[in-house]
Protein backbone atom coordinates (compact mmCIF):
# COMPACT_ATOMS: atom_id res chain seq x y z
CA UNK A 1 0.00 0.00 0.00
CA UNK A 2 1.48 3.47 -0.75
CA UNK A 3 2.47 5.63 1.83
CA UNK A 4 -0.22 7.87 2.66
CA UNK A 5 2.21 9.71 5.80
CA UNK A 6 3.51 13.02 4.55
CA UNK A 7 7.16 13.22 3.84
CA UNK A 8 8.84 16.54 5.25
CA UNK A 9 12.59 17.06 4.57
CA UNK A 10 14.09 18.31 8.13
CA UNK A 11 16.10 21.66 8.30
CA UNK A 12 19.75 21.94 9.41
CA UNK A 13 18.37 21.80 13.09
CA UNK A 14 16.74 18.44 12.53
CA UNK A 15 13.64 20.14 12.58
CA UNK A 16 10.13 19.13 10.32
CA UNK A 17 8.31 22.53 9.25
CA UNK A 18 5.17 22.72 10.89
CA UNK A 19 2.43 20.42 10.18
CA UNK A 20 1.21 17.55 12.86
CA UNK A 21 -0.69 14.78 11.70
CA UNK A 22 -3.96 13.44 12.94
CA UNK A 23 -3.29 9.95 15.27
CA UNK A 24 -5.03 7.13 12.71
CA UNK A 25 -8.71 6.39 13.01
CA UNK A 26 -9.47 9.65 14.44
CA UNK A 27 -12.51 11.97 12.39
CA UNK A 28 -11.62 14.78 10.42
CA UNK A 29 -11.58 17.95 12.28
CA UNK A 30 -14.92 19.18 9.72
CA UNK A 31 -17.93 20.45 11.26
CA UNK A 32 -19.71 20.83 7.81
CA UNK A 33 -19.56 22.71 5.24
CA UNK A 34 -20.92 26.39 6.18
CA UNK A 35 -17.86 26.58 8.95
CA UNK A 36 -17.88 25.99 12.78
CA UNK A 37 -18.61 28.15 15.55
CA UNK A 38 -21.44 31.30 14.26
CA UNK A 39 -18.72 33.70 14.82
CA UNK A 40 -15.95 32.19 13.15
CA UNK A 41 -13.91 33.50 10.24
CA UNK A 42 -13.50 31.58 7.71
CA UNK A 43 -9.70 32.13 5.33
CA UNK A 44 -8.41 30.44 2.69
CA UNK A 45 -6.34 30.92 -0.29
CA UNK A 46 -2.67 31.73 -0.05
CA UNK A 47 -2.81 35.75 0.09
CA UNK A 48 -5.59 35.35 2.70
CA UNK A 49 -4.22 33.08 4.81
CA UNK A 50 -0.57 34.17 4.90
CA UNK A 51 -1.96 37.80 5.88
CA UNK A 52 -3.68 36.65 8.29
CA UNK A 53 -0.44 34.64 9.72
CA UNK A 54 1.40 38.01 9.66
CA UNK A 55 -1.37 39.96 11.65
CA UNK A 56 -0.48 39.78 15.10
CA UNK A 57 -3.94 41.51 16.20
CA UNK A 58 -5.59 38.18 13.78
CA UNK A 59 -6.22 35.42 16.58
CA UNK A 60 -6.14 31.84 14.52
CA UNK A 61 -8.01 28.98 16.23
CA UNK A 62 -7.18 26.40 13.51
CA UNK A 63 -4.66 25.88 10.81
CA UNK A 64 -5.37 23.32 8.16
CA UNK A 65 -2.77 22.49 5.36
CA UNK A 66 -1.64 20.34 2.84
CA UNK A 67 1.75 18.86 2.32
CA UNK A 68 2.58 20.85 -0.29
CA UNK A 69 0.91 24.70 1.27
CA UNK A 70 3.42 23.85 4.64
CA UNK A 71 6.66 22.93 2.51
CA UNK A 72 5.89 26.59 0.69
CA UNK A 73 5.59 28.66 4.35
CA UNK A 74 8.14 26.32 5.17
CA UNK A 75 10.23 27.52 2.54
CA UNK A 76 9.56 30.75 3.08
CA UNK A 77 10.33 30.62 6.47
CA UNK A 78 6.17 32.40 7.42
CA UNK A 79 5.62 31.51 11.11
CA UNK A 80 2.34 29.81 11.20
CA UNK A 81 1.99 31.02 14.89
CA UNK A 82 0.11 27.40 15.82
CA UNK A 83 0.14 24.12 15.06
CA UNK A 84 -1.26 23.22 11.26
CA UNK A 85 -3.48 20.22 10.97
CA UNK A 86 -2.03 18.75 7.50
CA UNK A 87 -4.87 17.03 5.37
CA UNK A 88 -5.43 16.22 1.99
CA UNK A 89 -6.77 18.62 -0.73
CA UNK A 90 -10.13 17.01 -1.01
CA UNK A 91 -11.05 17.61 2.51
CA UNK A 92 -10.56 21.34 1.97
CA UNK A 93 -13.07 20.92 -1.37
CA UNK A 94 -15.15 19.40 1.01
CA UNK A 95 -15.06 21.97 3.34
CA UNK A 96 -15.47 25.14 1.39
CA UNK A 97 -16.84 23.15 -2.16
CA UNK A 98 -15.29 22.31 -5.32
CA UNK A 99 -14.72 25.69 -6.91
CA UNK A 100 -13.14 27.56 -3.93
CA UNK A 101 -9.74 28.41 -5.20
CA UNK A 102 -7.49 27.14 -1.48
CA UNK A 103 -3.99 26.40 -2.81
CA UNK A 104 -4.13 23.98 0.28
CA UNK A 105 -4.75 26.58 3.34
CA UNK A 106 -7.76 27.14 5.11
CA UNK A 107 -7.38 28.75 8.75
CA UNK A 108 -10.48 29.27 11.46
CA UNK A 109 -10.07 32.22 13.15
CA UNK A 110 -11.75 35.19 15.59
CA UNK A 111 -12.99 38.04 14.13
CA UNK A 112 -11.07 41.49 13.82
CA UNK A 113 -12.47 43.85 16.39
CA UNK A 114 -14.72 46.80 14.52
CA UNK A 115 -12.69 50.00 15.78
CA UNK A 116 -15.79 52.70 16.49
CA UNK A 117 -16.31 56.13 14.37
CA UNK A 118 -14.68 58.64 16.71
CA UNK A 119 -11.21 56.52 16.02
CA UNK A 120 -10.80 56.81 12.64
CA UNK A 121 -7.94 59.45 11.81
CA UNK A 122 -8.26 62.77 10.27
CA UNK A 123 -6.61 62.78 7.29
CA UNK A 124 -6.95 60.61 3.98
CA UNK A 125 -9.95 58.41 2.94
CA UNK A 126 -12.37 56.65 4.19
CA UNK A 127 -15.05 54.26 2.24
CA UNK A 128 -18.29 53.83 3.66
CA UNK A 129 -20.72 50.94 1.67
CA UNK A 130 -24.21 51.20 1.92
CA UNK A 131 -25.58 47.76 1.74
CA UNK A 132 -23.61 46.46 -0.94
CA UNK A 133 -24.11 42.93 -0.18
CA UNK A 134 -21.95 40.40 -3.09
CA UNK A 135 -19.03 39.20 -1.09
CA UNK A 136 -17.35 39.35 -4.20
CA UNK A 137 -17.76 43.18 -4.44
CA UNK A 138 -17.00 44.37 -0.96
CA UNK A 139 -13.72 41.93 -1.36
CA UNK A 140 -12.93 43.62 -3.96
CA UNK A 141 -13.29 47.07 -2.73
CA UNK A 142 -11.26 46.27 -0.26
CA UNK A 143 -8.32 44.67 -2.17
CA UNK A 144 -8.60 48.18 -3.69
CA UNK A 145 -9.04 50.20 -0.50
CA UNK A 146 -5.80 48.55 0.59
CA UNK A 147 -4.12 49.68 -2.60
CA UNK A 148 -4.88 53.48 -2.21
CA UNK A 149 -4.20 53.05 1.53
CA UNK A 150 -7.90 53.55 3.01
CA UNK A 151 -8.07 54.41 6.64
CA UNK A 152 -10.89 52.02 7.21
CA UNK A 153 -13.96 50.86 5.57
CA UNK A 154 -17.45 51.37 7.44
CA UNK A 155 -20.21 49.18 6.67
CA UNK A 156 -23.85 48.33 8.29
CA UNK A 157 -23.92 44.70 10.62
CA UNK A 158 -26.88 44.15 8.40
CA UNK A 159 -27.21 44.16 4.68
CA UNK A 160 -23.42 43.65 4.19
CA UNK A 161 -21.47 40.13 4.18
CA UNK A 162 -19.19 38.94 6.99
CA UNK A 163 -15.70 39.33 6.58
CA UNK A 164 -14.97 35.75 5.76
CA UNK A 165 -15.29 32.78 3.41
CA UNK A 166 -15.64 34.04 -0.29
CA UNK A 167 -15.46 38.37 0.98
CA UNK A 168 -11.96 37.51 2.19
CA UNK A 169 -10.36 35.52 -0.32
CA UNK A 170 -11.67 38.20 -2.79
CA UNK A 171 -10.00 40.65 -0.59
CA UNK A 172 -6.80 39.14 -1.66
CA UNK A 173 -5.19 39.70 2.29
CA UNK A 174 -6.81 43.11 2.56
CA UNK A 175 -9.08 42.08 4.98
CA UNK A 176 -6.04 42.39 7.56
CA UNK A 177 -5.06 45.94 6.24
CA UNK A 178 -7.87 47.75 6.14
CA UNK A 179 -10.16 48.43 9.42
CA UNK A 180 -13.65 47.39 8.89
CA UNK A 181 -16.20 49.85 10.79
CA UNK A 182 -19.23 48.28 11.19
CA UNK A 183 -22.44 50.22 12.69
CA UNK A 184 -25.77 49.74 13.52
CA UNK A 185 -27.19 52.94 11.48
CA UNK A 186 -25.37 54.18 8.71
CA UNK A 187 -27.42 57.28 8.15
CA UNK A 188 -26.57 58.23 11.96
CA UNK A 189 -22.51 57.28 11.39
CA UNK A 190 -22.37 59.05 8.31
CA UNK A 191 -24.00 62.52 10.51
CA UNK A 192 -21.55 61.48 12.88
CA UNK A 193 -18.05 61.64 10.59
CA UNK A 194 -19.70 65.50 9.72
CA UNK A 195 -19.25 65.96 12.85
CA UNK A 196 -15.88 65.00 12.66
CA UNK A 197 -15.12 66.88 9.94
CA UNK A 198 -15.12 64.24 7.27
CA UNK A 199 -16.03 65.62 3.72
CA UNK A 200 -18.93 63.12 2.85
CA UNK A 201 -19.53 62.35 -0.79
CA UNK A 202 -22.17 60.25 -2.02
CA UNK A 203 -21.37 58.99 -5.37
CA UNK A 204 -24.97 58.75 -6.96
CA UNK A 205 -25.47 58.60 -10.59
CA UNK A 206 -27.93 61.38 -10.54
CA UNK A 207 -26.08 63.69 -8.17
CA UNK A 208 -25.58 67.15 -9.81
CA UNK A 209 -21.39 67.21 -9.60
CA UNK A 210 -19.11 65.59 -11.35
CA UNK A 211 -16.57 64.57 -8.38
CA UNK A 212 -14.01 65.25 -10.21
CA UNK A 213 -15.29 68.87 -9.96
CA UNK A 214 -16.00 68.89 -5.85
CA UNK A 215 -13.47 70.99 -4.20
CA UNK A 216 -11.96 67.50 -2.04
CA UNK A 217 -10.43 67.92 0.96
CA UNK A 218 -9.08 65.67 4.14
CA UNK A 219 -10.47 63.53 5.94
CA UNK A 220 -12.73 62.66 3.25
CA UNK A 221 -15.49 59.75 3.37
CA UNK A 222 -16.62 58.40 -0.33
CA UNK A 223 -20.34 56.61 0.51
CA UNK A 224 -20.87 54.31 -2.00
CA UNK A 225 -24.44 52.50 -2.66
CA UNK A 226 -25.28 49.05 -4.07
CA UNK A 227 -26.06 48.38 -7.61
CA UNK A 228 -29.34 48.71 -8.54
CA UNK A 229 -30.26 50.56 -5.92
CA UNK A 230 -27.94 52.89 -5.33
CA UNK A 231 -27.72 55.40 -2.32
CA UNK A 232 -30.52 55.06 0.28
CA UNK A 233 -32.62 58.42 0.44
CA UNK A 234 -31.55 59.18 4.11
CA UNK A 235 -28.33 58.32 3.11
CA UNK A 236 -28.05 60.53 0.91
CA UNK A 237 -29.72 63.02 2.26
CA UNK A 238 -27.21 62.80 5.45
CA UNK A 239 -24.28 63.21 2.81
CA UNK A 240 -22.34 66.58 2.47
CA UNK A 241 -22.17 66.55 -1.24
CA UNK A 242 -23.50 63.90 -3.54
CA UNK A 243 -22.03 63.44 -6.92
CA UNK A 244 -21.30 61.60 -9.86
CA UNK A 245 -18.48 59.82 -11.63
CA UNK A 246 -19.26 60.50 -15.43
CA UNK A 247 -18.72 58.30 -18.52
CA UNK A 248 -17.95 59.43 -22.24
CA UNK A 249 -19.56 55.85 -23.54
CA UNK A 250 -22.81 54.60 -24.33
CA UNK A 251 -22.69 52.84 -20.71
CA UNK A 252 -23.12 55.34 -17.86
CA UNK A 253 -22.43 53.01 -15.41
CA UNK A 254 -20.22 50.80 -13.56
CA UNK A 255 -19.87 47.71 -11.38
CA UNK A 256 -19.56 49.24 -7.94
CA UNK A 257 -16.20 47.96 -7.13
CA UNK A 258 -15.12 49.30 -10.61
CA UNK A 259 -16.45 52.71 -9.27
CA UNK A 260 -15.19 52.19 -5.86
CA UNK A 261 -11.55 52.17 -7.44
CA UNK A 262 -12.04 54.85 -9.95
CA UNK A 263 -13.36 57.29 -7.16
CA UNK A 264 -10.41 56.13 -4.93
CA UNK A 265 -8.06 57.06 -7.90
CA UNK A 266 -9.86 61.01 -8.34
CA UNK A 267 -10.10 61.48 -4.44
CA UNK A 268 -6.56 60.27 -3.77
CA UNK A 269 -4.93 62.28 -7.08
CA UNK A 270 -6.78 65.46 -6.21
CA UNK A 271 -5.80 65.06 -2.55
CA UNK A 272 -2.14 64.45 -3.81
CA UNK A 273 -1.64 61.23 -2.03
CA UNK A 274 -0.04 59.39 -4.56
CA UNK A 275 2.91 59.63 -3.81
Amino acid sequence: MRDRKPKFHRDEGGRRPPGPRRSAGSKPPWRGREGAADDTVILYGWHTVTAALANPKRRLRKLFLTENAARRLADDKIDTRIEPEIVRPNLIDQRLGPDAVHQGLLAEADPLASPGIDTLPQEGIVLVLDQITDPHNVGAIMRSAAAFAVKAIVTTARHSPEATGVLAKSASGALELVPLVTVQNLARAVNEMNEFGFLTVGLDSQGQEKLGAVALRQPLALVLGAEGKGLRQLTRETCGVVARLDMPGEIKSLNVSNAAVLALYIGASRLGLMG
